[in-house]
């Protein structure tokens, strides 16, 4: 299937899950996660009228970065304390933070607010990253200093299962979460935002209320 097809399937399925939860498409941002595939490809991706692109890896991300533009870049994976250098200022939204350590790193890097998305442990999987739900308000809260961060909402991964009540029950809690932080009204974190769907769960996502869906194998890169 041709990167067209793909693209108009997702769109297809997307739209569906969207009116099985009665949302409106236009609430959701679909991210091309594009990882292990080229620039050239990547560019691809843009053609098709995707405006969102992901990247978890520094080094691949500033050059896709220097040749890509009119875009907004999510940084979606984990970063180092000194990479945050190599990649602050140049990325629109991370999806990761956890670590006072990185948020401090990129108050310091950066010369705008960046839009961040805190990762939370919804699931308590250690082989995930992430705030714990007991610390999340706290460490929100911290973050009240760093002028240049802003928390536009969560962001978690449930586990790789075909249990639909698992995984929902993942994302469920998440919107529980960002409905309290929301709640709190701090001007630092508005938390709109839910970064919570991947290829194999974006429809059991936007059933639970999902804004950011982060896409990659389903439509870029299918053979992985």
């Amino acid at each position: 299937m041709t990167l067209d097809r793909r693209y108009r399937k997702l769109q297809e399925d997307i739209k569906a899950a969207c009116g099985k939860a009665q949302r409106d498409v236009s609430e959701l941002t679909l991210i091309a996660v594009t990882k292990y595939v080229t620039i050239d490809e990547t560019k691809k991706v843009k053609a098709l009228g995707i405006s969102d692109l992901g990247e978890n890896r520094v080094k691949e991300a500033q050059e896709k970065i220097e040749a890509i533009k009119d875009v907004a870049w999510h940084f979606i994976g984990p970063l180092q304390s000194r990479k945050v250098k190599e990649i602050a200022e140049k990325i629109d939204y991370f999806h990761a933070l956890d670590r006072m350590k990185i948020a401090k790193e990129l108050n310091k890097r950066r010369s705008s607010p960046l839009n961040c998305f805190i990762q939370v442990n919804i699931s308590g999987e250690a082989t995930k990253g992430g705030v714990e739900q007991e610390a999340l308000q706290a460490f929100v809260e911290s973050l009240s200093s760093l002028e240049n961060i802003r928390i536009v909402g969560l962001m978690t991964m449930a586990p790789h299962s075909t249990d639909e009540s698992l995984v929902r029950g993942v994302f469920k809690e998440l919107r529980r979460c960002c409905d309290h932080i929301k709640s709190l009204e701090l001007p630092h974190a508005p938390c709109d935002y839910l970064s919570m769907g991947m290829s194999n769960d974006f429809e059991w996502a936007i059933l639970e209320g999902a804004t950011h869906l982060r896409i990659g194998s389903t439509l870029v890169n299918p053979e992985r």
